[in-house]
């Protein structure tokens, strides 16, 4: 396969599939190794952003995603306007920081840091596909953990776990919503607002 048609099949791969797609399942699919696999794709994207098209090809956490670009981001706003996502409430901001920074976390650790129930938010969270399950903690009764998506990677954009605000170092029995969290938190709010924004169409 030459890198033309591998381009293609690239391209068709994650326009069809919307979703982020992991480059393990297009080297297995085009029989490429990872390291071609991300050269091209990153070719793709530099050649998106140089010609400024209306589309762009993004990296997330060991996956790649077609959206839209972010200049365009009012006409896209304007016509599925009915589409856009409500605003997350402080409430579930501070959860879903909680769950950004300790996870994998289960609901008792993150009312217990909270002071307050957040069954609701959590679900609220799992809804959003911001949040999912991450398996149950050894412990007796058993507790569901909980962990952040590929979703609230896209929707904060953040290429990875690893571009999170930093924190210094707590163990989750140290943890709490101290000065360091809430700004982290204001970061988190303001990133949230620039892509609620921009409409993104992610």
């Amino acid at each position: 396969m030459d890198l033309k048609e591998l381009e293609s099949a690239i391209e068709g791969i994650l326009f069809a599939a919307g979703d982020p797609v992991p480059v393990e399942r297009i080297c297995l699919t085009l029989g490429q190794d990872r390291e071609t696999v991300d050269s091209v794709c990153q070719r793709i994207a530099d050649f998106y952003s140089y010609e400024r098209r209306g589309i762009r090809l993004v990296r997330l956490d060991g996956s790649w995603q077609m959206c839209s670009a972010p200049e365009h981001a009012a006409y896209i706003r304007k016509t599925l306007e009915n589409r856009k996502p409500a605003r997350l409430s402080q409430p579930a901001l501070e959860v879903l920081a909680i769950i950004a920074y300790f996870q994998p976390v289960t609901r008792a650790y993150i009312e217990q840091v909270r002071g307050v129930d957040s069954s609701y938010t959590v679900g609220l969270l799992l809804e959003r596909e911001l949040i999912c399950e991450a398996g149950r903690l050894a412990v007796p009764g058993r507790p569901m953990q909980f962990r952040t998506t590929k979703n609230f990677l896209r929707s904060f954009g953040l290429g990875s776990l690893d571009d999170l605000p930093e924190l210094p170092p707590a163990t989750q029995e140290e943890a709490q919503l101290t000065m360091e969290m809430e700004s982290a938190l204001q970061r988190l709010q303001q990133a949230e607002g620039v892509q609620q924004e921009e409409g993104g169409a992610l």
